[in-house]
């Protein structure tokens, strides 16, 4: 049976381990401090490290962890990525055997060009791309990469689980609640938030089902939140235009 156990690092990061009885594999390694604790507290063995795009605060730890442990790099080959072994692309299979995980690869630009998606039944792991009740920031690429990213994120089934890799549900809510005040699956997410914060627990995972009920960048055809937008200025005429809007208000919020 597989665990998934989040090891939070930095500021607000989470590097996922997922992991059985015996071998771990690492998501986001952005330092190596939480990762060598966590492999001395549970006595699990290092297989291989994932990595969905570049930033430093997801690869930052992998030159110290390697030292330690020589294992594969997988990721999205780029120049300012040195550390990838494995390179991966659009559609890849990535297989691992300890432990057992068949991971499908999905290239979802928009945040950075290098950003790619791990996925297998029940779970994704985004990276950057998709928080909760909320979206990356656009450094690279374009808008409409970013929104087609999130829109196939979002055809994934409604139960599957989002690792995203940053506790940021809780700054995201007020602007979600911003633009559909009356959304009461948005209220309810609050409380649940704040509930989560006070008991000292991460609101990550979350299914992409919550997502599309309390996300503003996954409900662009809302009657309220086009009304929000209008009323602040934003005729929305096409979905990337509501995109565009959204994202831009987003930056100043």
């Amino acid at each position: 049976m597989l665990n998934i156990t989040a090891i939070p690092a930095l500021q607000d990061n989470y590097i996922w381990a997922i992991h059985n009885d015996t071998h771990v594999a690492i998501v986001d390694p952005g330092e190596a401090a939480p990762v060598l604790d966590f492999l001395r507290r549970t006595g699990l063995q290092l297989t291989a490290i994932l990595c969905t795009h570049r930033h430093h605060d997801h690869i930052g730890g992998i030159t110290e962890l390697r030292e330690v442990y020589n294992v594969p790099v997988y990721g999205c080959s780029h120049p300012k990525n040195p550390h990838i072994t494995h390179p991966l692309r659009e559609n890849d299979q990535l297989m691992l055997t300890a432990p057992a995980i068949e991971f499908r690869i999905w290239e979802v630009p928009g945040h950075i060009n290098d950003h790619i998606a791990y996925i297998t039944p029940g779970a994704v792991f985004c990276g950057d791309v998709m928080f909760g009740a909320g979206c990356g920031r656009n450094f690279e690429g374009t808008l409409e990469q970013l929104h087609h990213s999130l829109q196939r994120l979002a055809t994934l089934p409604d139960d599957t689980l989002v690792y995203c890799a940053h506790e940021y549900t809780a700054l995201d809510l007020p602007f979600a609640l911003a633009c559909e005040p009356d959304n009461p699956d948005i209220a309810g997410r609050i409380k649940e938030t704040r509930e989560l914060d006070d008991a000292h627990q991460p609101t990550v995972p979350f299914t992409i089902g919550l997502e599309k009920a309390t996300n503003p960048f996954l409900r662009l055809h809302q009657p309220q939140l086009l009304e929000t937008l209008r009323t602040h200025g934003w005729p929305c005429r096409s979905d990337l235009g509501t995109f565009t809007a959204l994202r831009n208000w987003r930056d100043h919020f």
